[in-house]
């Protein structure tokens, strides 16, 4: 039988470089917590971002090091490569989410793709209004995109009701933003690099396509953007 054991993918503090590495099952948290405080080859900051038990995991492992062999820095575990990729690629294997474990496969790769087309999307200020179904309340949200990080601004309306489709992530974020008991933003909230479809979902706590439903300042939906970048794709 082959060798089960743990993959997984750590951010830094260095944008764009990331770690994938390999350990075994019953060694993983001591792993990262090695790695979280002690760091790897003067790279520090290093925190997991998803991880997989998965069989085989060496072959696995040697498997996506040869894959993006071109964005390896020299002889080591670390890549110049985009999170999200390594992450489309990695929850595509069969196996079992280790972290986070509040989410499944299918939500993390769809939230990895889209994160990735999400940095199409330019600086700029961007719009949210929708009546919610379960209580036909209308939700308004202004959100600032700055170098694909999101912030809400305060004021901003959320939805109370939490409805079907709620991802188990956004409702992690929901509960630590400054909200009024009418669903108001009391403060401006940073959500980081965050896809439309989720930052939709925060406000709207339920399941919400954020590529039509925010808006920019002429009223488009920000899947303009998205087509604009198939059209250029297709042209070239």
């Amino acid at each position: 039988m082959s060798a089960k054991g743990i993959i997984y993918i750590m951010k830094s503090v260095v944008p764009g470089l990331i770690k994938i590495g390999k350990t075994g099952s019953d060694n993983y948290e001591r792993r990262m917590y090695d790695l979280e405080h002690n760091g790897y080859r003067n790279v520090t900051g290093l925190q997991r971002a998803f991880a997989i038990e998965v069989e085989d995991y060496d072959a696995k492992e040697t498997m996506l090091h040869t894959i993006f062999d071109k964005s390896r820095v020299a002889d080591t575990e670390l890549f110049a490569l985009d999170l999200n990729i390594a992450m489309q690629l990695l929850s595509s294997f069969d196996g079992k989410v280790v972290f986070p474990k509040s989410e499944t496969k299918e939500e993390i790769f769809d939230s990895a793709t889209d994160s990735r087309t999400g940095q199409l999307i330019p600086d700029g200020t961007y719009k949210l209004s929708k009546k919610k179904q379960s209580d036909n309340k209308t939700v308004h949200a202004t959100a600032v995109v700055t170098g694909g990080k999101w912030k809400l601004l305060q004021g901003s309306v959320l939805g109370i009701t939490e409805d079907v489709g709620a991802s188990q992530k956004s409702k992690t974020i929901r509960a630590s933003l400054p909200l009024g008991s009418d669903g108001t933003l009391l403060e401006d909230a940073d959500l980081g690099e965050c896809a439309p479809s989720l930052a939709g979902s925060i406000v709207m706590n339920a399941s919400c396509n954020g590529w039509t439903d925010w808006k920019n300042a002429v009223g488009q939906p920000v899947d303009v953007y998205r087509q604009q970048a198939v059209a250029s794709a297709d042209d070239t």
